[in-house]
């Protein structure tokens, strides 16, 4: 049985919703970004019931909708080639990844993505990419231009335009004052 799971966005996730299944007698064969497949063949009403209960407990949730499965795995795509492909480049067409990963004509996905969610998947992809450029200038270990290269954009230029675009602050700015207001915020909380 595949059960597909919403706010699923790092490796912690992954080991709690595991944890979680095996805690309530579940067998989950295996667990990633989203998608658990679980050796039961199907879960009765009482156990989806006590599922779905521990898993908002947790801040996830059970999606059974198709247009909801499909806008997740959408968010669980980009969040993963932003923020946990190590050291990748990010020169790419996403209408063609995603499309590819999907198996869905972009078109269709980013429609789909903007009616429900209320931003173009390109707004999305922006700002996941300027929260990964936040987290990069926290840790210090790499200079602006290294950090544009990364995250796949032409210049430092075009990264500084779009961040000061989105956040308000420049690079430097962000860098010298690590600004409270300017913290960090979770993967699934940006839209």
């Amino acid at each position: 049985m595949i059960l597909y799971i919403k706010n699923m966005v790092c490796n912690r996730c992954i080991m709690v919703v595991r944890q979680e299944l095996e805690k309530q007698g579940f067998h989950p064969q295996k667990v990633s970004l989203g998608e658990v497949i679980l050796e039961e063949n199907q879960l009765n009403e009482a156990q989806l019931s006590r599922l779905d209960t521990s898993l908002i407990a947790l801040g996830f949730e059970r999606i059974d909708d198709r247009k909801a499965r499909l806008i997740e795995s959408v968010k669980n795509q980009v969040i993963q080639k932003i923020h946990h492909a190590e050291a990748v480049n990010l020169k790419f067409n996403w209408s063609t990844v995603l499309s590819e990963e999907l198996h869905v004509d972009y078109n269709a996905l980013s429609s789909l993505f903007s009616s429900v969610e209320g931003i173009t998947l390109e707004q999305y992809i922006i700002r996941q990419k300027i929260e990964r450029v936040k987290e990069l200038i926290f840790y210090d270990e790499l200079n602006f231009s290294e950090i544009a290269n990364r995250l796949g954009y032409s210049s430092v230029a075009h990264l500084s335009a779009q961040f000061k675009k989105v956040t308000g602050f420049t690079l430097s700015e962000l860098r010298k004052s690590r600004d409270i207001d300017q913290k960090r915020k979770p993967l699934d909380n940006i839209n």
